[in-house]
């Protein structure tokens, strides 16, 4: 299965979207397993969701997301790509993560301030060898990342990269860079 669905081919409305080369990073750092159970933390338009359910066919996908318009895009976009194996989880995490089954990887693309909460949710019900892919806009968000895997670090191995991305935009004659939002990828695996 190919990576990298063009960003205009996903339904979008005002939601927040991983854009295409995050998307891919983030699922090469997640090395998703065909068989995998994966949570998409703050799915959003289901962009990682879709290209994870993707990656695992005889797994299953959690999107977890509060915002309705971002429910309902989740939903529109599984149809549009014809991905059946994900459930659409209605609410903010940690409260949306009851009842789900152990999984082999989180993404994590919005936390709502409860980033430990939800890690610590998450260390439960990973299985060894596990991953956790958290993108990050703030320093705020990077900086709670780090200092949980640090106080966790008999339980985690992790890297953090940040990475910035600009699309040439053609300006009359010329090619001009257009900066996207630098981010940071932060991955952990459970020893």
């Amino acid at each position: 299965m190919n990576l990298g669905i063009k960003d205009e081919a996903f339904v979008r409305g005002k939601v927040p979207m991983t854009k295409e080369e995050i998307r891919i990073l983030t699922l090469v750092k997640a090395q998703i397993a065909p068989d995998a159970v994966v949570y998409d933390i703050g799915a959003g338009t289901g962009s990682l969701s879709i290209e994870a359910a993707r990656l695992a066919p005889a797994g299953h996908v959690y999107a977890i997301e509060k915002n309705p318009e971002g429910i309902g895009l989740i939903a529109e976009n599984a149809k549009k790509f014809s991905v059946e194996n994900i459930t659409v989880v209605e609410g903010a995490a940690p409260d949306a993560l009851a009842g789900l089954p152990t999984l082999d990887v989180a993404l994590i693309g919005g936390s709502g301030r409860r980033l430990a909460d939800i890690l610590d949710i998450i260390g439960e019900r990973l299985r060894p060898n596990g991953r956790i892919v958290a993108n990050a806009i703030t320093i705020q968000t990077v900086a709670a990342c780090l200092d949980y895997f640090h106080a966790h670090a008999d339980l985690y191995t992790y890297e953090a990269i940040q990475v910035q991305i600009s699309r040439l935009e053609r300006v009359g004659p010329y090619d001009m860079a257009k900066a996207l939002n630098p981010i940071y990828i932060i991955t952990a695996q459970r020893k």
